[in-house]
C-alpha cells in the first residue's frame, strides 16, 4: 500500500482498452451496434469527473447490455465506503472502473456480470482535485483508440472508480494508517443462468480459476467463496447465481501485481462467457422459458437494490443515476410464493446449481 509510484495512467488506460474489446466483440456477436453516451459531471457537483457507458437495447442476443466507463472523485467517502472501515470516514476519493451487465433475450444463455475497479481514499482530502474532470471520451493518453498497452511508468493523474464501487474488504489485509493514502483493487465476475448446464458452469469456473493461477494457489478458493457470500440474497436464502470469483480491498501484492491479477481477471472475460454465448444463442425457447427467465431477473433485482455495494456508493456518492441502474434487466416478473414443480428443467436450477459446487 506504500508503493513509491502508482501508475493511475495505466490503470486508466487499461479500463478504456478493456471497454472497447468487450463491446467491440458483442457489436460482432449480436449484429447490432451499442450507443455511445459520454457524461461529465458538472463543475458544481458533488461528485466530479466523467465516463462513457456503451449500452444497448433490443439486440439480436442481447435484449439489454451495458458496458460502462467511468473515473469519478469526491470530497468524502459515502457511508457505505465506510461502513467496513471507519478508519477512512472522511476522506476524499478517487476511482475509476469498469463494469458490465448483459441480459441475453434467449433464456438458454446466462446473464452475466463483470467488474474492474481501481480506488484510493487520500489521506489528506485537502490534496483532492474536485473540480477535475477527466475526459469522458479518453481523449489524448489512455483514449478509446489507444492500444491496450501493459502497465508502464508513465506521469499518472489522480486515480478513479467505476460502476461496482467498494465490496467488502478483505479482513486480512485491512488499509494502513490514516497518514498515508489507502489504494486498492476489485473485480470479478460472475454468471446467473437460468437453465444451467454443467458443461456452462465448469467453462466459466475453469477460465476464472486459470486466470487467476499465476497469482497464487489461495486465490481462486478465497475468491470464489468470496463471490459465493457475496452474491447471496439473505432473505431468500439462496444465491442470485452460479457465482465466479470477487476480490475487493486488493493490495497484498504491491501495485504492479495487484494491477496485473487485475487484468487478468478482466482479460478473462470473454474467453470465460463468449463461448457460452455462442453455444445457447440460437435454441429454440418459448413462452415458458421467457416466463421463468423473467421470474428469475426477479432477483437480479432484488440484490442489485438491497445488497449491492456498488450501486449503493454510486447513489450515495452522487453518482450518475443511468449508468449505475443499466445494470437492471428490461422485462421481470414477480410472483408470489411461486415454486418450481418437481422434475422440471426449473426445478433443476434449484436443486442441482443454486447452491455452491467447486465446478472448477
Amino acid at each position: 500500500m506504500t508503493d513509491t509510484f502508482i501508475d493511475s495512467q495505466s490503470v486508466r488506460e487499461y479500463l478504456l482498452g478493456l471497454q472497447q474489446r468487450i463491446v467491440g466483440k458483442f457489436e460482432e456477436l449480436d449484429g447490432q451496434p451499442f450507443l455511445r453516451d459520454a457524461w461529465e459531471k458538472p463543475a458544481d457537483a458533488p461528485l466530479g469527473g466523467g465516463g462513457m457507458t456503451r449500452i444497448i437495447e433490443e439486440g439480436n442476443v442481447l435484449e439489454r447490455g451495458g458496458v460502462g466507463f467511468s473515473h469519478v472523485m469526491g470530497k468524502t467517502l459515502p457511508p457505505s465506503a465506510t461502513a467496513q472501515r471507519p478508519e477512512l470516514a472522511g476522506r476524499g476519493f478517487e476511482a475509476m472502473g469498469v463494469s458490465l451487465v448483459f441480459h441475453p433475450r434467449n433464456p438458454y444463455v446466462p446473464t452475466v456480470h463483470m467488474n474492474v475497479r481501481f480506488f484510493i481514499a487520500r489521506a489528506n482530502s485537502g490534496a483532492q482535485r474536485p473540480d477535475h474532470h477527466p475526459s469522458p471520451l479518453g481523449e489524448g493518453p489512455g483514449g478509446v483508440g489507444e492500444s491496450n498497452r501493459p502497465a508502464g511508468r508513465r506521469n499518472a493523474p489522480p486515480l478513479g472508480e467505476g460502476h461496482g464501487g467498494v465490496g467488502e474488504p478483505d479482513k486480512a489485509h485491512q488499509a494502513p494508517a490514516q497518514s498515508a493514502d489507502a489504494w486498492w483493487f476489485g473485480g470479478g465476475m460472475d454468471l446467473t443462468p437460468y437453465y444451467a448446464t454443467e458443461e456452462d458452469a465448469r467453462h466459466f469456473h475453469a477460465t476464472c480459476k486459470k486466470a487467476l493461477a499465476p497469482f497464487g494457489a489461495d486465490k481462486h478458493p478465497r475468491f470464489k467463496k468470496w463471490c459465493d457470500e457475496y452474491f447471496y440474497l439473505k432473505h431468500r436464502n439462496e444465491p442470485r447465481g452460479i457465482g465466479g470469483v470477487f476480490f475487493d480491498d486488493f493490495h497484498e501484492m504491491g501495485f504492479e501485481q495487484s494491477f496485473a491479477m487485475m487484468r487478468a481477471v478482466g482479460d478473462a472475460f470473454l474467453d470465460a462467457y463468449v463461448p457460452i454465448v455462442e453455444r445457447h444463442k440460437h435454441r429454440e425457447y418459448g413462452p415458458r422459458e421467457r416466463e421463468f427467465q423473467a421470474y428469475r431477473r426477479g432477483r437480479y433485482v432484488e440484490f442489485n437494490l438491497v445488497f449491492d455495494r456498488g450501486t449503493l456508493f454510486g447513489l450515495q456518492s452522487g453518482g450518475r443515476t443511468e449508468s449505475i441502474l443499466m445494470s437492471l434487466p428490461p422485462k421481470v416478473e414477480w410472483k408470489y410464493n411461486w415454486q418450481p414443480q418437481p422434475g422440471t428443467p426449473e426445478a433443476r436450477l434449484y436443486s442441482e446449481f443454486l447452491r455452491p459446487r467447486d465446478w472448477a
